[in-house]
């Protein structure tokens, strides 16, 4: 079973972390919900709180086969200043394993240097990015190498199905699809 991190921030935005978590949970796919600290309550950006399963201290890049990181400006500029989270981005990097971030997020994979050519993000967040190739409107999904962006809140379920897709194939991205009637995000 794929095991990915999702490393939750005071700021995150709630709908895009929900989404990513249960979409691949669905698909039977193991997700760490990764505090950056050991205060596993974290606030997101509209007020709900959510309990993280662990801290993200102590994972490396071989217990994972993907890092996903979800949006909002607030938890984004977290993990873009977080020793830990950018240094666990090179790791995954360096090994070619599978990096993901949606909304402000790519704005963290450009502070550690693993953002592609070929992106997209939350309008307005690529002029603080220095990576070239931003991608707007075309796609809810861009697949760059071994990076994955996405768009914001309205594009996380197929954000979540394009990962369920790479991660554990097509049959299971029909499946979990199928039951979110999530048929719109057939273009992926």
């Amino acid at each position: 079973m794929p095991r990915v991190l999702v490393p939750i921030a005071t700021g995150f935005e709630e709908i895009e972390a929900v989404n990513i978590i249960d979409v691949l949970r669905r698909a039977g796919i193991e997700v760490i919900m990764g505090s950056l600290d050991e205060n596993l309550l974290i606030k997101g950006a509209h007020g709900m709180m959510i309990q993280a399963d662990r801290s993200i201290n102590g994972i490396t890049a071989d217990d994972l086969d993907m890092i996903v990181l979800p949006g909002g400006w607030g938890g984004t500029k977290a993990l873009a200043q977080d020793l830990t989270v950018q240094s666990l981005l090179q790791e995954m990097d360096a090994k070619g394993k599978n990096i993901g971030a949606i909304c402000a997020a790519p704005f963290a994979l450009d502070a550690a240097g693993v953002l592609k050519v070929g992106y997209t993000c939350y309008p307005g967040i690529e002029e603080q990015i220095k990576v070239d190739g931003y991608q707007g409107d075309k796609a809810a999904v861009v697949q760059t190498d071994n990076v994955m962006t996405s768009r914001g809140p309205a594009t996380a379920i197929c954000f979540a199905l394009a990962i369920v897709k790479k991660l554990v194939g097509d049959e299971a991205y029909e499946r979990v699809s199928s039951g979110l009637l999530a048929g719109y995000c057939k273009e992926l």
